[in-house]
């Protein structure tokens, strides 16, 4: 254990780094309540619609308080998340500005991140009494904002990568998605991967499976509202248990939640055709604590902290794998279900593809 010198003081050049990284740290902290609460008022799609306005116009056009709009535009001006034109005294938005805040179809959409993040807070209490009790928190037990939240947060980058690289990527299951198979999305949340497969492949039959019966309500009415309703289905089932025999079995974004990734890795072993692929999408991380320590990570660990790793730790045998688990952990789960190939097939900043074969 290091020993501190009782005369040793801070190096001084040190301390104002840190504390302007600190002032930086809650400027974002701030603004992304802010954040919030445009996305939830609806102001920053009504500046997409009106180019330069005023606070007077935006909080007409919202039916919102003119004095607590020019607040918030001020606030918003200040990160750089809207544009200020002083000689009008207005504010607008840049394109690049809409695609982050507006455009809930872009792969540059943000809003819903922080929506994620609001959870983070609200649920503070509750993880931190799953830190003494050691017993965890599931998913259900977080606030309803998480699962919209999470929902609008991936879409993005499946909208970007699922249908014109990661399903590439895979041997040889596009061509089997396009004459037509059977797939299952598990811990398929509110549906957005399936819905965005069903769509692209309208000759597959794809069934969506969460263990979270809200999430199903709401991944079938999304099916229904993207006219896919007729290849799709969605049932309430755990990734241990759910029925039927697939070409394709694919886990988005949470095999590290589960309690015994194990033990559905061996399930999904059984409900594969001896052809057949497993797809596992995970947040990008190297093996590495050490690599993994830059702003990607940051972001992962501090939701894993609060999310994934007490989501884990809720069920039966708790691995708390967390967000961070890296490809060799990865590996030894899949390996440890029963499969003799396993690789990364493709990756972006945020996430890993791997796929695994009998």
């Amino acid at each position: 254990m290091l020993e501190r010198n009782k005369d040793n003081q801070p190096n001084q050049e040190k301390l104002e780094a840190l504390l302007g990284k600190m002032v930086g740290d809650l400027g974002a902290i701030t603004t992304g309540a802010a954040v919030l609460l445009g996305d939830r008022l609806g102001l920053f799609s009504a500046m997409s619609e009106g180019g330069k306005m005023t606070s007077g116009q935006l909080a007409k056009r919202t039916g919102t308080q003119e004095r607590l709009v020019r607040e918030w535009l001020s606030a918003q001006a200040a990160a750089g998340y809207v544009e200020y034109d002083e000689a009008g005294d207005s504010f607008y938005l840049s394109p690049e500005q809409e695609q982050v805040f507006v455009n809930e179809d872009s792969p540059a959409f943000m809003a819903g991140a922080f929506e994620v993040v609001s959870t983070l807070w609200l649920d503070e209490e509750k993880v931190r009494q799953a830190f003494r009790s050691g017993k965890g928190l599931g998913w259900h037990d977080h606030s309803a904002c998480l699962f919209r939240g999470t929902e609008r947060f991936f879409r993005p980058g499946y909208n970007a990568n699922l249908i014109g690289s990661w399903l590439p990527a895979l041997d040889g299951v596009v061509e089997k998605l396009e004459r037509g198979i059977d797939v299952a999305d598990v811990g398929c949340g509110h549906g957005a991967s399936t819905v965005l497969m069903a769509k692209a492949f309208p000759n597959s039959r794809f069934t969506g499976f969460d263990y979270h019966a809200p999430s199903i309500e709401r991944a079938r009415a999304a099916a229904k509202e993207a006219g896919v309703a007729g290849n799709t289905s969605f049932e309430v089932a755990p990734a241990k248990d759910f029925p039927g025999t697939y070409d394709l079995v694919a886990f988005f974004d949470c095999l590290h939640d589960m309690g015994d990734p194990e033990g559905a890795a061996k399930h999904v072993h059984k409900a594969l055709k001896p052809d057949g692929t497993w797809m596992i999408v995970e947040p990008f991380a190297n093996d590495q604590l050490s690599a993994n320590l830059n702003p990607v990570g940051r972001i992962y660990y501090a939701a894993s902290t609060f999310i994934c790793t007490p989501a884990s730790l809720s069920q039966e045998v708790g691995l708390g794998l967390g967000a961070q688990a890296g490809e060799a952990r990865l590996r030894k789960v899949v390996s440890g279900g029963g499969f003799k190939r396993f690789r990364r097939a493709t990756e972006t900043p945020f996430n890993m593809v791997l796929e695994a074969r009998r």
